[in-house]
């Protein structure tokens, strides 16, 4: 059976895509012609500030592309209206002070060191310096007693700090564009395959970087195919010779494509990020996030994300989107394998940007989805045909399993595939789920004939069982009947003819799109993405090279989310792999697997619009904090004397407010980071509050991110 799901899904039959296993490979693939580019600019410029653009180290999230790190804690700054109210009140009282000097209000003091210092000589009028020196001498004296003051009046009124607040951004003049690096520093250069022994590689990259013939994508597809040759999985003679005979197209992904159609997000593919907006300059987002792009990349969604929001929140088109986006990008740099999964018509992207499309229902459709995953094996088959089927009728709590349909199945599917050499399609399994007898009958004589006697026992057991109570066979029965309708009767084919999908393929870098029948199908489509969920679990655990992220993706995944597929998720971050599932409310979630979710995902975003049910959820998974509570008492001030009950009669009707004296205390107290009533009420339309883990541990607290930005 062809299963492996690796197919050209736009061009012939006749001309598979070959498996993309790395350089080596890459001199004896079919060329394959792709798409005609854009017209290159005359020169790299653009490409070579993109490839020189600083991207410091920063916090988790954080987009690094020109980021300009802030410190941790927010400057302890003055009000605006206190400063500006102190500078000018510094200036009066030193121009008060200089008309007390001037005018001899003060006496004459401050004239002495002027006379312990001028000669005698100086201060007359007939002196050698003249009626002009003398003059000078006074003034300039004067004006360094003026000098002194000032600067003590600057200092005391902080007219330092309001030049830098008010003036100096006003006069800053546009930031010079960076120096070219040295060559030895200049990425552009290529100089670890120089060091290498590949300088005439370099050398060629070089050229084609400078000229503008190169792309992100084709930077980042080299640096993994270089990144195979110092692991010693290829060797350096194949990889420079593809190089210099392709150029910045060598390594080619298997589609022949160097980009997507069009992009609609920010992606920086050195840091392997995709902006989704601006962290808000909120008191209640960390100072050193105020302002900041956030971005996601695979270090972050190697730990999985979920989000939540109500429909019309954004979840598709700023979240999902972008994400399938980015990782359709690595495919094509060879870093990723990406699986999406959304309703017909969800947005999720065009079908040119995906090598495999399987539309079910769709008889136009060019692929098929294999119901069993691609295995051979019976037990692992009933394993994930079990989960799909069944796996929300289990026994929500996470400890418990659904192995009573697993066995079912098993004692179906080994015997059927030992006498047929494959596994039923969905009316065989359905008839026999059901008991039918002559399938029975069938099928227990071709296991006779062939000496399966281990595989006529499960067959009996399997006899005996039906029709008692506690079967499990009907509800299996009842669930494959959702699949066994006209709209798919050209699909789930086992018999070889078609060309059905398996999550097998995700050994390579395969960009694959799954429109589910929504419309009409509403169950049946909950059980595919149930099936392909635990079809992606258990795939990405075998996997041999797990250097290549694989990232399944499910826009709207109600009914998805059962205990078998928590544990999985829980699995995933080992496999270098993760899954991205949205929900309209974790009330599409069973109750006691709502904890056990927002636990085994690293990521997790809260959405404007959500009800308070679900941000008590995120508020208990996002915990506590320290934070300094100020308490302010006003307490009125009783006047004792005639005179004083006169000025606060006079202050009361001037400010219509009693005398009082306000006290300020202080303490810390443990409060939640964001409260359910907050996420419910307190999140603008088009922002969510989003926390990030990384596969390295290092998280990131809720921010308030402007998805629109």
């Amino acid at each position: 059976m062809d299963s492996d799901g690796t197919q050209e899904a736009r061009g012939t039959h006749a001309h598979p895509v070959p498996r993309p296993a790395g350089p080596p490979e890459v001199p004896a693939m079919p060329p394959v012609p792709p798409r005609a580019p854009v017209a290159p600019p005359p020169d790299g410029s653009a490409f070579l500030t993109w490839l020189r653009a600083p991207r410091p180290d920063a916090a988790p999230g954080v987009w690094r592309f020109g980021h300009r790190p802030r410190p941790a804690e927010e400057p302890d700054e003055i009000p605006t209206r206190q400063l500006l109210s102190g500078a000018l009140i510094a200036f009066l009282v030193g121009w008060l002070i200089w008309s007390l000097l001037q005018n001899g209000y003060l006496g004459n003091w401050w004239w002495v060191p002027f006379d312990l210092i001028v000669p005698d000589a100086w201060r007359g009028g007939d002196s050698d310096l003249g009626e002009t020196g003398t003059f000078m001498v006074y003034r300039g004296y004067e004006l360094l007693v003026a000098l002194g003051i000032m600067v003590g009046v600057a200092r005391l009124g902080r007219w330092g700090e309001v030049w830098r607040r008010f003036v100096t951004p006003r006069f800053r003049r546009a930031e010079p564009q960076a120096a070219q690096p040295a060559p030895q520093d200049d990425p552009a250069q290529w100089n670890e395959l120089r060091a290498a022994g590949a300088v005439d590689a370099a050398e060629r990259l070089a050229v084609e970087a400078h000229a503008g013939l190169m792309r992100d994508v084709d930077h980042a597809r080299i640096l993994r195919a270089w990144q195979g040759v110092r692991t010693g999985r290829h060797s350096l003679a194949t990889f420079s010779g593809a190089v210099l005979k392709d150029g910045a197209a060598a390594c080619l992904h298997p589609s022949g494509e160097r980009d997507l159609p069009a992009r609609l997000a920010r992606h920086d593919l050195l840091t392997g990020q995709v902006r989704l907006g601006t962290t808000v300059d909120d008191a209640r987002n960390p100072y050193a996030y105020r302002g900041a792009g956030l971005a996601l990349g695979p270090d972050l969604l190697g730990t999985s994300l979920v989000a939540v929001g109500p429909a019309g929140s954004g979840k598709t088109g700023t979240v999902v989107r972008p994400i399938a986006e980015s990782l359709c990008l690595h495919a094509l740099a060879g870093r990723a394998a990406v699986v999406v999964v959304g309703g017909a018509g969800a947005g999720i992207g065009p079908a040119d940007a995906y090598d495999v499309v399987v539309r079910i229902g769709n008889q136009e459709s060019e692929y098929d989805l294999d119901l069993y995953g691609g295995t051979t094996d019976p037990d692992e088959a009933a394993a994930v045909l079990a989960e799909a089927l069944v796996g929300d009728l289990a026994d929500p709590h996470p400890g418990s399993d659904s192995r009573r349909s697993t066995t079912v199945l098993a004692q179906l599917l080994g015997p059927f595939r030992a006498v047929h050499g494959r596994f039923p399609s969905v009316p065989e399994l359905r008839q026999l789920l059901d008991g039918a007898p002559q399938p029975f009958a069938a099928l227990r004589q071709g296991l006779h004939d062939a000496g399966q006697e281990s595989l006529l026992r499960e067959l009996d057991a399997r006899e005996r069982q039906m029709g008692q109570p506690g079967d499990v066979g009907g509800v299996l029965a009842d669930r494959v009947a959702l699949l066994d309708r006209p709209a798919f009767a050209s699909f789930f084919d086992t018999s070889g003819a078609g060309r059905p999908f398996t999550l097998k393929a995700l050994d390579h870098p395969v960009r694959v799109r799954i429109d589910l029948p929504e419309r009409g199908h509403a169950d049946a489509s909950r059980m595919l993405a149930r099936l392909v969920l635990a079809q992606f679990t258990a795939s990405v655990a075998v996997r041999e090279d797990r250097s290549l992220f694989a990232c399944l993706v499910i826009d709207d995944a109600t009914g998805v989310v059962t205990p078998e597929a928590v544990r999985g998720i829980q699995r995933l971050r080992s496999g270098n792999a993760g899954v991205v599932l949205t929900l309209r409310t974790l009330d599409d979630v069973a109750r006691p697997l709502r904890g056990p979710l927002l636990g085994a995902t690293g990521c997790r975003m809260a959405l404007s619009g959500l009800t308070p049910w679900d941000g008590q959820d995120f508020a208990e998974v996002w915990g506590k904090e320290w934070t300094e509570a100020r308490d302010v008492t006003d307490r009125q001030i009783i006047a004792e004397t005639p005179a004083g009950k006169a000025v606060h009669m006079l202050r009361r009707v001037i400010t219509g407010k009693d005398a009082t004296a306000r006290a300020v205390t202080v303490r810390q107290v443990e409060r939640e980071r964001w409260s359910a009533s907050e996420l419910a009420h307190g999140v603008p339309a088009g922002h969510a509050v989003l926390s990030l883990t990384d596969v390295k541990g290092e998280h990131a607290p809720p921010l308030l991110v402007d998805l629109r930005s």
